[in-house]
């Protein structure tokens, strides 16, 4: 009876040698992450990795491993942003004075613009 134990360990100890390589720690993936879509979301994610003729998982793995996260802008930024678009709004009645009146009056108007849009520039850079 025992040598027939020890026989049938040997069969098992052979078959494991056989078979798939054990992965190193780096290659094994021990994390598992859900999340919800839209069907419209998914699908296209869906179809974005067949056409890489990669599976679902290892696209998605590609797409973090090369993708870069930008910083939100700050609340300073967004006030530089509002800043910028009521000048946009002043060049644009700026320009129909200029068609109506003709650009000799509008001259000054252009200048203070300019000099506006530099400062807030420069206080974007720094």
């Amino acid at each position: 009876m025992k040598t027939r134990n020890i026989e049938n360990m040997k069969t098992i100890q052979n078959q494991n040698r056989n078979g798939r390589p054990t992965k190193s720690a780096a290659e094994k993936k021990g994390y598992m992450v859900s999340l919800k879509m839209a069907t419209e979301e998914y699908f296209a994610l869906k179809s974005k990795a067949r056409q890489a003729g990669i599976t679902l998982s290892e696209y998605i793995r590609n797409v973090v491993k090369k993708s870069e996260v930008r910083q939100r802008l700050s609340p300073e930024h967004l006030g530089y942003v509002r800043q910028i678009a009521g000048m946009a709004n002043n060049i644009n009645q700026i320009a129909r004075k200029a068609n109506a009146a003709g650009y000799s009056e509008v001259v000054a108007e252009c200048r203070n613009m300019i000099n506006s849009l530099d400062n807030i520039t420069k206080r974007i850079t720094e």
